[in-house]
């Protein structure tokens, strides 16, 4: 084998990282999230030890010939990645449906990694006959550059592992919680159709109606995607008109909406947002409307944004009785529930619920608490304003609860009713925030001034840097009890180590 051929094997291992890198940050990190998905746990598992192998064979073949024995370790190398490569294809079909982009950039990655696989085991042989030995054979920039791919690709290999043990001690946990204090919705098995149920909270409430004996439709935008995530337990339409006729549905949760923290609340995206609430929420309405058996419950999402922002240093408890306010999340929130209430007039119980800052393992609270991770922590803006949160499993309890309500009372629909989902114990986020630093044993000292942060996000940050002091005054008066009704039990449970 010439050196030519030995530095093509090199160049296309350079061309292998760049795509490895891309295929990581984008997908893994990116669109797919997997650090995040319970199901990921096991691909996971698998990217960890491929990237540490990686790791020891481009640092290995960055300026190293393996000879002698050394040929043969690198030869068993080759085989033992080949193996993981087709493990890792048979376990991502099996646990998710990879976008295309995904696919063909693991298409293209297999076909260069058999390239240059062959070219280094066809040199392999001459190396085996010589004495053994690592022999310093630089490679200039070229060897540089693959000793940083292996660092890099090590450094994601120990990420992959650490997110893998955390989700296998998540799911015991879970899996536990639900055996030790099981969610019970309502008195009898009932056939519910959820929308939003690929999101944050909707995962969680898809498994626990499942683990209630419950049969779940989810509507959402890319049925096969869905429909592979829940392991075929769950029929996925992309339109309710798939929903036969025949097939009655008798309990809807709406948690459906495009995500409001992010892009600039322009007047495109202010349109966009009020479709994906309140235009889909007619939708559906317009849909219960043509049944012929109505379902009996509508739970709807909604938001604590409907009371507006309150004064830094007002003190005052907003309950479900409080007023709204004439800015745009308090419009968008109104519009959303008005449109829920339609289905009162078709003999349907709705209730509304207004979710305040949900923490779990998913959703905003990993990005909240990143600065208090890496040491920088520390008041946003001023700090005082308000913070009302609600740990996500007693969300899920409160839906438990209010169905419950609901079915006592008959489904009796003369009213629409509203729920503040928030914990009792709201706080500042000056002090939330150094609550988290505490749990999480990091320092608390470095503040955020607050004209940057309005500067980026325009009048969305006032989801940010003003509050609303919201208390779930319905929930309460009815008999429910918060499993974490402070934030110190709430990010102890979340934030504790796995």
């Amino acid at each position: 084998m010439t050196i030519d051929t030995h530095l093509l094997a090199l160049q296309l291992m350079a061309a292998q990282g760049l795509m490895g890198a891309f295929d990581t940050l984008y997908h893994h990190e990116g669109t797919e999230a997997l650090a995040q998905r319970n199901t990921a746990r096991r691909e996971l598992s698998i990217h960890a030890v491929r990237s540490s192998i990686y790791c020891a064979m481009f640092i290995g073949l960055s300026s190293w010939a393996w000879h002698g024995v050394w040929a043969w370790v690198l030869l068993a190398v080759f085989g033992v990645e080949i193996v993981l490569t087709l493990w890792d294809f048979v376990v991502e079909d099996g646990s998710r449906l990879l976008p295309p982009t995904e696919r063909v950039t693991h298409t293209v990655l297999a076909i260069n990694a058999g390239a240059f696989i062959a070219l280094l085991a066809m040199n392999a042989a001459d190396w085996a006959a010589q004495p053994t030995a690592l022999v310093w054979q630089p490679q200039g920039w070229l060897g540089a550059f693959l000793a940083l791919c292996g660092v890099g690709v090590g450094i994601s290999g120990l990420r992959d592992g650490l997110a893998a043990r955390a989700l296998f001690r998540r799911t015991a946990q879970e899996e536990q919680r639900a055996a030790d204090a099981p969610v019970r919705f309502g008195s009898k098995p009932q056939r519910v159709l959820v929308t939003g149920g690929t999101g944050f909270i909707g995962q969680i409430l898809v498994r626990h109606l499942l683990a209630d004996g419950h049969a779940v439709t989810v509507w959402t935008r890319d049925a096969r995607s869905a429909a592979w995530g829940f392991g075929g337990a769950v029929r996925c339409v992309q339109a309710l008109e798939q929903i036969p006729a025949t097939d009655d549905v008798d309990v809807v949760i709406n948690l459906a909406g495009a995500r409001i923290l992010g892009q600039r609340w322009s007047e495109r995206r202010q349109r966009q947002l009020m479709q994906s609430r309140a235009g889909l929420t007619n939708t559906l309405v317009a849909w219960i409307a043509t049944r012929a058996r109505k379902p009996w419950l509508l739970l709807s999402g909604s938001a604590i944004g409907y009371y507006g922002v309150q004064p830094q240093g007002d003190t005052a408890e907003l309950a479900e009785d409080a007023p709204p306010q004439d800015i745009f999340m308090s419009a968008l929130c109104q519009a959303w529930e008005q449109a829920a209430r339609g289905a009162v007039a078709h003999g349907v119980h709705v209730a509304c619920m207004r979710f305040g800052f949900v923490l779990g393992h998913q959703g905003s609270l990993p990005q909240l608490l990143l600065p208090v991770a890496l040491g920088m922590g520390g008041r946003l803006g001023s700090g005082r304003q308000w913070l009302s949160w609600v740990h996500v499993h007693d969300v899920i309890r409160a839906m438990a609860h209010v169905w419950s309500l609901a079915e006592q009372a008959g489904g009796d629909a003369a009213a629409a009713q509203a729920f503040n989902f928030t914990a009792p114990g709201a706080l500042s986020q000056e002090e939330f925030t150094r609550v988290a630093a505490g749990v999480m044993h990091r320092p608390f000292w470095m503040p955020t001034p607050a004209a940057p942060v309005r500067l980026l996000l325009g009048e969305q940050a006032d989801l940010l840097l003003e509050g609303q002091r919201v208390v779930p005054a319905h929930l309460l008066q009815t008999g429910f009890r918060f499993a974490f009704p402070d934030a110190r039990s709430a990010l102890t449970d979340l934030c504790r180590p796995r």
